[in-house]
């Protein structure tokens, strides 16, 4: 498509030939040029799969440090628990 479209065709025609919006069109010979080096007002298609992968290892991280948190706080509770204990035994 994006090759036919660089070729000369219209949007509009390779729109009705192929059954799919004008936008989408526009969209893959942007991303196409994005992904070339043509354009620079965007992010290349590895760039935003990079982008995807970091934002789900932040998501992750954030999980596992919140776990973390909750497990020194209830081993701070069972601490002073035990601690409260010895002293009400002694």
């Amino acid at each position: 498509m994006v090759e036919l479209r660089r070729a000369g065709r219209s949007v509009r025609s390779l729109s009705r030939e192929f059954g799919v919006t004008d936008t989408s069109i526009r969209s893959w010979v942007r991303q196409a040029d994005l992904d070339a080096g043509r354009r620079a007002d965007g992010l290349t298609t590895d760039e935003k799969k990079e982008l995807a992968q970091l934002r789900r290892d932040n998501a992750r991280l954030r999980e596992e440090r919140d776990i973390l948190k909750k497990a020194a706080w209830f081993a701070q509770e069972e601490e002073a628990a035990r601690a409260h204990k010895k002293r009400s035994d002694s």
